[in-house]
């Protein structure tokens, strides 16, 4: 319950004292959004058997019909309508509402974080409502200016390349030194800014000095290959060690070999 709370209805969308880093201005806009949250959608469902006035009105989620003296939650800001208990839920994560905690909006039901979120952003490293003017958006999401930063050094990253990693910005520095993977043709790291060639779990640069077969130097890409041993072969021939040209005659096994994955794979 303890840890629903906190999902559903997060302190620091209404309690300065969880937001010590905002600005003088940010924390009066905090106690005006959240005053009048609480003045305009903020309400308790009340669970109650059905009364006889409204036997066989329709659940206000899912439309089955509820009869007199069945388990009903009503809700007083959206007027005489009843919800199945299973049913009164937030319109977006659809998860139900604890103690029955609800904000409503344009005639649905929400938890406090998604009816937050319906008017500010929410920074997606610190989980606050972001009240500046400016804000980084990205993959998606959204950071305060001054949040948006490396997950590993936190460098500030605003105006910078960076790559994505768990979900969180990672600046090329860090992404090569930390997470890039090792080219299997020249051993070297392949960048954020390289194109990456992968097979059967391995990587390789796309260019064609790495992507290439390991005897005869033929470039692969969108080509069949084979791959043994971590070495790729663009023939049968070549695969067994022999020069391809010697023995073209000999049968091929074409089962052994694959269309190359394009470098967006």
């Amino acid at each position: 319950r303890a840890r629903a709370l906190l999902q559903q209805l997060p302190p620091q969308d209404c309690d300065e004292r969880y937001c010590p880093e905002l600005a003088e201005e940010e924390r009066r806009q905090l106690r005006a959004f959240s005053a009048r949250r609480r003045q305009e959608a903020l309400g308790q469902g009340l669970a109650c058997p059905v009364p006889g006035p409204c036997h066989g009105c329709p659940c206000r989620k899912c439309g089955r019909r509820l009869n007199k003296g069945d388990p009903g939650v009503s809700a007083s800001r959206l007027g005489d309508q009843f919800w199945h208990p299973s049913c009164f839920s937030c319109h977006l994560c659809q998860q139900q509402l604890v103690d029955l905690i609800y904000f409503q909006q344009d005639g649905r039901i929400y938890c406090g974080r998604h009816h937050a979120e319906l008017f500010r952003p929410r920074c997606a490293s610190c989980d606050q409502l972001i009240f500046m003017e400016e804000c980084i958006e990205a993959e998606g999401r959204r950071w305060h200016l001054e949040h948006f930063c490396c997950l590993e050094c936190e460098e500030p990253l605003r105006g910078q390349r960076y790559v994505m990693r768990s979900g969180r910005p990672c600046c090329r520095g860090c992404f090569e030194s930390l997470f890039a993977e090792p080219c299997q043709a020249c051993g070297d790291p392949i960048g954020a800014d390289s194109e990456e060639v992968s097979h059967q779990g391995l990587h390789w640069h796309a260019r064609a000095s790495c992507f290439c077969c390991s005897l005869c130097r033929k470039p692969l890409r969108g080509q069949p290959l084979a791959c043994r041993r971590g070495r790729l072969f663009c023939s049968e021939p070549c695969s067994r060690g022999q020069d391809a040209s010697s023995t073209a005659s000999s049968d091929s096994s074409d089962s052994a070999f694959a269309s190359a994955p394009s470098p967006d794979s």
